[in-house]
Parts: C-alpha cells; structure tokens; sequence
C-alpha cells in the first residue's frame, strides 16, 4: 500500500475513534447499499441504509472532505444537463400547495433558527414546531444558524413533513456559505415515494441546543447539537426506544453519477473499534457490518465540491 494511502487509513481510524464515547458499549450496524444509475447529478439516487438490533445511542457528524485543502474552486451550481427536469419539484412528485412564508422563531447571540414554508412540496403534512416557547406548524424547512462574529452561518436544515436532515461544518472562509451534499433521515423510515420518516412534532430546546423529535409511531429522538465547527458539525443522538433490524433506524440519501462527479464515491468502515479501516468505491459496497462507517469523497468532485463527508458511529445499545 502507497504510503500516501496508509496514513489516510492512519487519520480514518483516528477520526472513528473519536466518534465513539470511552464508555460506550459498541454495536454493529449493518449498512446496505440500494444505489441505482442515474446520469443526473442533481437526483438521489444513492440510498445506504443503516440496520441494527437495540441501539439507543449514536454519533452522526458532517466532516471536512480530506481533500478540502486542495480545493481552489468550489463548484455549487446545479447541474441538470443529464437529467429529464432542470430545477423545481421533480416531474414525478406531487404537488401539494401551501402559503409561502418564512418566520425567523429564534434570533439571539448564538443562534438564529428559521422556519420555511414552500409554495409547492411533494407531501401534505404540517407538523406542529415548537422552538422554545413559540409554537408554529406547517415548515418545509427548519434551518438553524451559528452566530460566529454576529454573522448566521447556516449548518443545519430538517425537512419536518418527509423527515430528512442535512448538515455541514462552517465553511472555510474561501468558500462563502459553503454547501451541502448528502442528506439522511433519522428514526423509523418507512417506504414512501422514497424513504421517509414519518414525524409527529418537533421540539428544539435553545440551551443547550437540542432538538427533540417525536415520531408518528410513538418513539421519539433526541438530537443534541454537540459542535458546529470548521472541523465539523457533530450530532448525538438518543432513542427512545432500541432499533429493531426489521426497520431502518437511518437512510444516507445522495448522489453518484462518477467518482469526480458524486456527493458520496466511497464507503470508509470498521466492522469493531480494534478492526482495521476498510475502504470501497461505492459501486463496489454490497452489505457491510461497521461500528463506524464514513460515506464520502478522497476524490475531489465537480458537483458540490466542498461538501462534506456524513458519518456514522457511536452505536451504543444503553440509554444513559
């Protein structure tokens, strides 16, 4: 192996085990790989999903690409020239129409949350939002700043109606707002149109920042935001109630058309804290037992250059 290759593999496995609590209790979660081919970069066409008996506990954290230092133009611009729409609702969703609005629900010194409601989304549910005191419902988008120099830097968004969850570090200076890449849904998921999570309410909480998600199902999630950094953002999560193997617990949605042109090109893992760190083209990914798993890019991409790598690890079967 190339030298250059094993002190990647050397920082991979430094990065995986700071994802994993000193007292944690490691579980494997079995990841599952449904990609399909597509010529467009701007559909999801990845899926990996994430299964696993009992877990209460997790760690999911959108860090840096490892070539970000080498990036010196970041490209964001949509790219619709492979595929059959060219921006708005895709041609297969519904169109559920709603009054467009945006209400900024908390504005203080360190954070500034903001909920949107689109004109048109492919699902009709409004779920009701409450953000410390103030109750709102119907958002198609909850975004949530960081306050850095008195400047709102965007690091999270949750879709509340499908249940999908987008997240990035604070972006290098270089790079304006930065910009997303793959998303995920977290809790029960169910098989909609595409996968979905099926939410009853949501909660945030400002101090410390967390955000509380009850499901349509009954169980629940508590998201508390640990870091939003340059290095990262970083989420910690605990359920309510242990994952069963029969239903997804997580879906890692993205987009892989070529290994330049990807939010997500390769699979990073270890299948226990003291197993050596695996790593495959995403082509190559059939099903994988990890204890951490880091979906991302050592290539750098001509979509969505800057965005960055979701991972997941921390799998803990206790509540605490």
């Amino acid at each position: 192996m190339p030298l250059r290759s094993v002190a990647r593999v050397a920082l991979i496995c430094s990065a995986f085990a700071a994802l994993l609590p000193a007292t944690a209790a490691p579980v494997a979660a079995t990841v599952e790989n449904g990609t399909t081919t597509t010529a467009c970069a701007e559909e999801d066409n990845v899926s990996l999903t994430l299964r696993g008996d009992g877990i209460r506990r997790m760690r999911i954290e959108a860090l840096q690409p490892d070539y970000l230092d080498k990036v010196g133009n970041d490209v964001t611009k949509p790219d619709f020239s492979g595929c059959n729409f060219d921006g708005g609702a895709h041609p297969t969703d519904p169109a559920h129409r709603f009054r467009k609005r945006t209400v900024v629900l908390m504005d203080n010194a360190q954070w500034r949350i903001v909920g949107m409601t689109l004109p048109t989304f492919w699902r009709p549910q409004r779920v009701p939002v409450q953000v410390g005191k103030r109750k709102d419902s119907g958002f198609h988008l909850l975004q949530v700043f960081k306050k850095e120099s008195g400047k709102a830097l965007e690091a999270i968004v949750l879709y509340p109606s499908d249940g999908y969850w987008r997240i990035k570090p604070l972006p290098e200076a270089r790079f304006g707002d930065g910009v997303y890449g793959s998303s995920f849904l977290l809790g029960p998921v169910e098989a909609a149109a595409r996968p979905v999570v099926n939410i009853a309410s949501i909660r945030i909480v400002p101090r410390p920042l967390a955000i509380q998600v009850r499901f349509t199902d009954g169980g629940s999630a508590v998201v508390r935001v640990d870091e939003i950094s340059r290095a990262r953002t970083a989420l910690d999560v605990t359920l309510s109630k242990p994952t069963a193997s029969a239903q997804p617990f997580a879906v890692l949605r993205s987009m892989y058309v070529a290994p330049d042109n990807a939010d997500v090109s390769e699979v990073h893992w270890q299948s226990s804290p003291q197993a050596a760190a695996q790593v495959l083209p995403l082509p190559d990914v059939k099903s994988l037992q990890a204890t951490q798993v880091r979906f991302g890019r050592s290539l750098p991409s001509k979509h969505n250059t800057s965005a960055p790598d979701i991972a997941f690890g921390g799998f803990d079967d206790s509540a605490r």
